[in-house]
């Protein structure tokens, strides 16, 4: 009774500390943000988006195999946006001029990426899964800064990442205890790392070689291809699927499609945009394990949050408000 109390009351207090921290974000960014610039607006509603996704691989794992999974998840988000690109006359003639950047990302985001990332998730605990994943940022820095050299790695953009780490580990310590075991967790650990230099590479490309191309059907074409080659491979891998999943995890599947189509559709969008650094706008990927841990505080009865798991919000928040507060420059849209 008295655990059920404490639980309750520190739930309270925690989601009320969400919305304080929140708004500190906010607060600290918007302050400096011209009325046009919704840049940060939409990366916020791409991260959001994308905090479900690992519970939802997590989900689809159960009943079924990683590349079999990835190449369902990628033809149907690929299916999902055709629809609203263009005709289909303008649609290849806009993939046939633009055909390198569009190789480039089916290689690079959709297949390198996705194929070492689901092998990845399946061999590691969900808690070390998701420090490697929250490793992206440090890794898209490092990869912008010799891709990029209007895009250097800063000291203050160093700190923010460092903190930003610290913060995921405390929130991956606090919800399921830390450990690396054998060569196949070890081996996952590298796929995953694999998994982050390939799409960090690919966001870097598509800001500096993609500008003028409608980013709906950039994310179509290489979602659409690159989930069709996924799933062949999966053929000769993983066997044939009899497709007697039931509804949830065709439910998880459908989900996964929308933010695949909506999120990398509208972050293609945002790294077009004139000014945008590829390192400062993947430094909002930090809020998706914190959003990650409240959504399975508020899913699931079982789970209740720890200190530790606050403390990585409250640095993770506290990095945040220190990179765009001192006097770092907006990032302009369009």
């Amino acid at each position: 009774m008295i655990t059920n109390l404490l639980n309750i009351i520190l739930k309270t207090s925690f989601f009320r500390l969400c919305g304080d921290i929140f708004f500190l974000i906010f607060a600290a960014k918007f302050t400096q943000l011209d009325r046009k610039d919704d840049t940060i607006i939409w990366a916020i509603i791409a991260c959001l988006l994308w905090s479900t996704v690992y519970a939802g691989i997590k989900i689809g794992l159960q009943y079924d195999t990683p590349l079999h999974f990835a190449g369902l998840r990628f033809i149907i988000s690929g299916l999902m946006i055709l629809p609203f690109t263009v005709k289909p006359s303008e649609y290849f003639k806009i993939l046939s001029e633009h055909r390198k950047i569009v190789l480039w990302v089916l290689l690079l985001q959709v297949l390198v990426n996705y194929i070492l990332f689901y092998l990845g998730m399946d061999m590691v605990p969900g808690a070390l899964g998701a420090i490697i994943v929250g490793s992206q940022p440090l890794v898209t820095a490092l990869v912008a800064s010799m891709m990029h050299r209007e895009d250097p790695l800063t000291m203050r953009k160093m700190v923010t990442i460092i903190l930003g780490i610290t913060g995921v580990v405390l929130i991956s310590a606090g919800r399921q205890a830390l450990r690396l075991g054998g060569a196949i967790e070890l081996l996952g650990v590298v796929l995953i790392l694999g998994a982050n230099i390939a799409t960090a590479t690919s966001n870097v490309m598509v800001s500096l070689k993609s500008r003028g191309m409608n980013p709906l059907v950039l994310s179509s074409a290489s979602f659409l291809s690159g989930g069709v080659i996924i799933f062949l491979i999966s053929i000769p891998l993983e066997g044939v699927k009899q497709y007697s999943m039931p509804s949830q995890y065709w439910l998880t599947l459908l989900w996964l499609s929308f933010v695949s189509a909506f999120a990398f559709s509208l972050w293609f969008r945002l790294l077009q945009r004139p000014r945008v650094k590829v390192s400062e706008l993947n430094l909002w990927k930090f809020i998706i394990p914190v959003v990650g841990a409240i959504l399975s505080w508020v899913l699931v009865p079982d789970e209740n949050p720890e200190w530790l798991t606050i403390a990585g919000i409250v640095i993770i928040t506290a990095s945040l408000i220190g990179f765009y507060k001192n006097g770092q420059k907006p990032v302009a849209g369009k």
